[in-house]
C-alpha cells in the first residue's frame, strides 16, 4: 500500500486540512454550476475541423464545434468511442499489445469499468454534460467504514471504522495529556485549553479520566439483538499498530476532495457518457481510423490516416485540427511540430495501472456488510473495490486489484495467469475462506492497451514550461488532453472536457476573427 503521487494528496490533506488539499488539487471550492459555452450557433460558418481521437476530449470538441456551426470529422483508431473510458460486458474482448487476449464472460447486466470509474460531485463540467445529455447517475459508494485495511499481512485485517476511530482516540488522549502537563501553556490560554479538552473528549470519545479505552464508533464483535444478545464492543487496537505508513492512505482517503462523498457513476457503466456524446455526433465519427501523420500550417491542417478495416490511406484537409491522442503516443507520431513542441511532448511519460476483476457471489455484502467502498492491502494487488450497483443481488463484479506506478509495472510484467492468481491471493488474505467463490477473471494492463499504452501520464499533468508550450496552437492545430488542464490529479474526465472546451473556444474565436478579416 505504498504512496503514489495521487496518495501524496492524501498526505497534504492530512497535514493541511481541506484548504490545503483543495489548493493542491487546483480546484475552486466556490465554483457553483456548469456554464455552457456561449458560442454563436453559426460561428463556424461551415469551416472544417478534423479531430484525432474519440475519447472525452475529442467527443466534447466535436459536440461543441457542431453546435457552433463547424463541419467536423473525428478519426478514432478503435472500433469504439471513449478512449480510457471503457466499460466491459459479456462478450467483449480485451486485446493486449503483447498478443494476449481475453473474452468477457460476465452474466448479463454485470459490467466492469476497466478505466474511468468515478465522478466527483465537484466536477461540474462533466456532470453538467451528463445533465445536458440525459445520462442517468447513481451514487457510487467510494468509502465504507465496514471495508478493511491490512497494512501487515501477518495480522488480520482491520475494519476501517476501527482504524480511523482508534487512531483518533489515541491521538486525542495524547493531546489531552500534553494539555494537562502544561505543554501547551505558551500556545493556548486557559480558556482555550479547557475548550480543547472538552473538544477532545467528544472528538476522541475519551472517558472521564481523559483516556481512550475504546469506542462504539470502532464497531462491535457482536451486534445487539433480541433477548439476552447484548452488543460486544471491539477492543481498541494498540497505537503502535496504527502508526504504520501503510495506513496513511486508508485513514484520510475519503477526506480528499477528489474521493469524498458524494460521488457518482452512470447507471449501467461509465461508457454511458461517451455513448451519449456519440449519439449526438455519430455521423461525424470514423471508427477504425488510425492516424499516421499530422501536418499543420498557417492556413490549414492536414491529417493522414489508415483505414484499419481496408488498409486504405486517406488524407483529411481542414481549416483546423484538434489532436487528443495520449501525449506519449503523440510524441511518436509523424508531425511537423516545432522542435520545442516535440521536446515538450517527449517529457510526457506514460504511467502504469492495472485492474483485475471477477464475477462472484456477493460475499462481501452477506458476510462482511460491505456495500461499496475500497479495502486496502499491503500486497501488490493494493486495493479491492466493491460494486455500488445492484446491491443485494446474487452476483457482482469485484475489482480485486487496482495498482499503479512501479508496483503496477512489475505486476504487468507477469503472465495473466500469475496476475489473476495474485489477485485471488489478496482476496483470500482480506476475506479468508472466500477466494474460491471468485470466477470469470479479467486482467487489464493499461500499459499494454493499444492506442492508450498508459492510464495517464506520470505526475498526472504536464509540468511547466511544457504545459504552456503544449497549450499553444501549433499553426492551425491544437492539442486537447486531460494532462493539459490543471487539476493536481488531472486524470479525470472533467480535465479532458475542460481542455477541449478551452480549445473549442480558441478555434471559434480564431474563426470569427478570420471571417471579420475577410469581410473587411
Amino acid at each position: 500500500m505504498g504512496l503514489s503521487r495521487r496518495d501524496l494528496i492524501a498526505r497534504l490533506a492530512a497535514l493541511g486540512g481541506y484548504s490545503a488539499a483543495m489548493g493542491a488539487l487546483g480546484q475552486n471550492a466556490l465554483a457553483a454550476t456548469f456554464e455552457p459555452l456561449q458560442l454563436a450557433a453559426n460561428g463556424g460558418n461551415g469551416k472544417r475541423v478534423v479531430i484525432v481521437g474519440a475519447g472525452i476530449s475529442g467527443l466534447v470538441s466535436a459536440y461543441e464545434l457542431r453546435k457552433a456551426g463547424f463541419s467536423v470529422k473525428v478519426l478514432e483508431a478503435r472500433e469504439r468511442v471513449g478512449g480510457r473510458v471503457w466499460t466491459l460486458r459479456g462478450g467483449d474482448r480485451i486485446e493486449h499489445n503483447d498478443g494476449s487476449s481475453q473474452t468477457v464472460e460476465f452474466d448479463q447486466g454485470l459490467f466492469f469499468n476497466a478505466g474511468a470509474a468515478r465522478l466527483p460531485s465537484h466536477h461540474l463540467t462533466i456532470l453538467g454534460y451528463c445533465r445536458e445529455l440525459g445520462v442517468e447517475l447513481q451514487v457510487l459508494v467510494n468509502s465504507s467504514r465496514n471495508a478493511l485495511a491490512q497494512p501487515d499481512l501477518s495480522r488480520p485485517p482491520l475494519l476501517l471504522r476501527q482504524a480511523v476511530n482508534d487512531t483518533r482516540g489515541h491521538f486525542s488522549e495524547l493531546l489531552a495529556r500534553s494539555v494537562n502537563r502544561n505543554s501547551l501553556d505558551k500556545e493556548l490560554s486557559a480558556p482555550q485549553r479547557k475548550a480543547l479538552l472538552d473538544f477532545l473528549k467528544v472528538y476522541g470519545d475519551l472517558d472521564a479520566e481523559q483516556q481512550y479505552r475504546g469506542s462504539v464508533r470502532s464497531g462491535y464483535t457482536r451486534f445487539a439483538g433480541a433477548g439476552d444478545q447484548t452488543p460486544i464492543q471491539r477492543q481498541p487496537v494498540p497505537l503502535e499498530q496504527l502508526l504504520d505508513n501503510n495506513l496513511l492512505l486508508p485513514l484520510v482517503f475519503d477526506e480528499i476532495p477528489e474521493f469524498s462523498s458524494t460521488m457518482f457513476q452512470p447507471v449501467g457503466g461509465m461508457d454511458q457518457i461517451p455513448k451519449a456524446f456519440y449519439r449526438q455526433v455519430k455521423d461525424s465519427v470514423q471508427l477504425g481510423a488510425e492516424v499516421i501523420s499530422v501536418r499543420t500550417g498557417d492556413n490549414s491542417s492536414q491529417v493522414t490516416w489508415r483505414d484499419r478495416r481496408t488498409g486504405r490511406t486517406q488524407v483529411e484537409q481542414a481549416d483546423y485540427a484538434i489532436v487528443t491522442l495520449p501525449l506519449p503516443l503523440l510524441a511518436r507520431l509523424d508531425t511537423n511540430f516545432s522542435p520545442e513542441v516535440r521536446k515538450a511532448l517527449g517529457q510526457a511519460e506514460g504511467d502504469k495501472a492495472n485492474k483485475v476483476a471477477w464475477q462472484s457471489p456477493r460475499f462481501w455484502e452477506t458476510d462482511f456488510q460491505i456495500y461499496g467502498g475500497l479495502s486496502y492491502i499491503n500486497h501488490e494487488a493494493r486495493t479491492l473495490w466493491y460494486p455500488s450497483d445492484r446491491l443485494n443481488s446474487a452476483q457482482g463484479v469485484l475489482v480485486a486489484t487496482y495498482n499503479t506506478g512501479a508496483v503496477a509495472e512489475q505486476f504487468a510484467g507477469k503472465a495473466l495467469s500469475a496476475q489473476i492468481a495474485s489477485s485471488r491471493q489478496a482476496v483470500e488474505s482480506l476475506h479468508p475462506g472466500h477466494s474460491h467463490k471468485l470466477g470469470r477473471p479479467l486482467a487489464i494492463n493499461w500499459s499494454k492497451i493499444p492506442f492508450s499504452e498508459s492510464p495517464w501520464i506520470v505526475h498526472d499533468e504536464v509540468a511547466q514550461p511544457a504545459y504552456d508550450i503544449l497549450n499553444q496552437a501549433q499553426g492551425r492545430t491544437w492539442l486537447a488532453s486531460d494532462a493539459l488542464a490543471h487539476g493536481g490529479v488531472g486524470i479525470w474526465q472533467n480535465s479532458a472536457a475542460e481542455s477541449a472546451r478551452r480549445v473549442v473556444g480558441q478555434i471559434a474565436q480564431h474563426a470569427a476573427q478570420s471571417t471579420r478579416g475577410a469581410a473587411a
